[in-house]
């Protein structure tokens, strides 16, 4: 199975002023192509592969040592990247509504509470990773963060909402103001396609 990027519904300017057209452009076709690049190699050494990405990240133990780490990697940062292009949006839907929305209050608080502890979880996240809305197993929603590219489905659980906090993410326009990144993110993220993976 090879992979291939996937299509952005936005061109690269379509995010401006808060994610600059140079830094989507760099990240989607170089950054985002790269991680597809050394996943289709790793799994070319393994034709008899013909579980999803998705799954072989859910599952790592199922993958052949000898690719394991690429897949985590590669196959991680070709899910996250997807995710992330798909979350954000030029005509956002700016909130959260319906059951969504109403599991945010009662899980957080309120969605502004919920935005601070999902921004304090992207803030503290030392050196690369992501910041992460998950749904668990049992249905209840949490906040968490992780290394590299790792993927919260490898802990059985399903990711709703990521935010990328890799320098390469961020750093041409915002460089070293990583909270001004994160506050600015909030602009382009589509609640609409959020509630869309709430419900799938």
């Amino acid at each position: 199975m090879t992979y291939t990027l996937p299509k952005l519904n936005y061109a690269f300017d379509a995010l401006e002023p808060y994610i600059d057209a140079q830094t989507m452009e760099i990240h989607y076709t170089k950054h985002h192509q790269a991680y597809i690049d050394k996943l289709n190699e790793a799994l070319s050494k393994h034709p008899e592969i013909t579980s999803d990405v998705e799954d072989l990240v859910k599952d790592l133990a199922s993958v052949p040592e000898d690719i394991r780490i690429a897949v985590l990697n590669h196959g991680g940062g070709y899910l996250n990247h997807k995710l992330f292009w798909e979350i954000m949006s030029a005509n956002p839907q700016k909130e959260p509504t319906g059951k969504l929305a109403e599991l945010i209050d009662t899980t957080f608080g309120d969605f502004k509470a919920f935005k601070t502890a999902f921004a304090a979880a992207a803030i503290s996240r030392f050196g690369s990773g992501w910041a992460w809305l998950v749904v668990n197993p049992d249905e209840t929603l949490e906040i968490l963060s992780t290394a590299n590219q790792d993927n919260p489905i490898s802990d059985e659980k399903t990711t709703l909402l990521g935010l990328d906090v890799w320098e390469h993410a961020y750093y041409l326009k915002y460089q070293n103001r990583r909270a001004e990144y994160i506050e600015n993110w909030w602009n382009v993220v589509d609640w609409k396609s959020v509630e869309e993976n709430f419900v799938q």
